[in-house]
């Protein structure tokens, strides 16, 4: 199947209609709690992450209150969240850096994001367009599996399958858009075994194993 300009139109008209409503599932009350949500969220469910952040955010939701720990501290705070030695390290890292360039604040300008440890352009995007409205779109590993999938936007790295969707989503739904494809691929488009029978973008979508069946 050719995907054309008028399928790509369609696969997102679709994916709105039953998307619309859908929202960010990580629990967050400032720019930092919200940054430091997303960077545990790596290789762990958002369920797991507001499970650990539950505990974490009442006594350290700040970078003040952050650096206060040691490196093994924070480890022992997060270690049910996976990668929890790394992740603690950037964490940790990134506090330090907030109070010393920053005054405390997380900066809003990417490029500033992005020269914080541990943070990345999908979570640069993530705050950006969540906290502040800004528009973005962050490719996880749900929003590169199905945008590849689709035909929506082909790309072998996270950066070309972001410039790809730049180029074929108005930018007045990038915020909305990232959303929509995180949930069809936890919903439906699964990474091990995609539940093409049940997929409403199947007769539209080049990788549907229900339109290989009839061929």
């Amino acid at each position: 199947m050719r995907v054309t300009k008028a399928i790509k139109k369609e696969q997102l008209r679709r994916l709105q209609e039953v998307y619309r409503d859908a929202r960010p599932a990580l629990h967050y009350t400032s720019p930092f709690t919200l940054l430091v949500a997303t960077i545990l969220s790596a290789q762990c469910t958002d369920e797991r992450v507001n499970v650990v952040t539950a505990r974490l955010f009442p006594r350290l939701d700040t970078p003040e209150k952050m650096v206060q720990l040691t490196q093994s501290e924070l480890e022992g705070e997060i270690h049910d969240c996976g990668l929890f030695r790394s992740k603690a390290k950037h964490i940790l890292a990134m506090s330090h850096m907030l109070i010393e360039n920053y005054g405390g604040e997380v900066p809003e300008e990417f490029d500033e994001l992005i020269k914080l440890p541990g943070v990345g352009r999908k979570t640069a995007n993530v705050v950006r367009s969540v906290y502040w409205g800004y528009p973005g779109i962050a490719v996880d590993t749900h929003v590169f599996r199905v945008s590849n999938r689709l035909g929506l936007a082909k790309g072998s790295t996270p950066l070309e399958v972001e410039m790809g969707l730049q180029k074929v989503i108005p930018i007045k739904d990038w915020g909305h858009a990232h959303h929509w494809l995180i949930w069809h691929g936890r919903k439906i488009c699964h990474a091990r075994k995609p539940e093409c029978e049940k997929c409403f973008l199947s007769d539209i979508c080049p990788s549907s194993t229900v339109q290989h069946s009839k061929k």
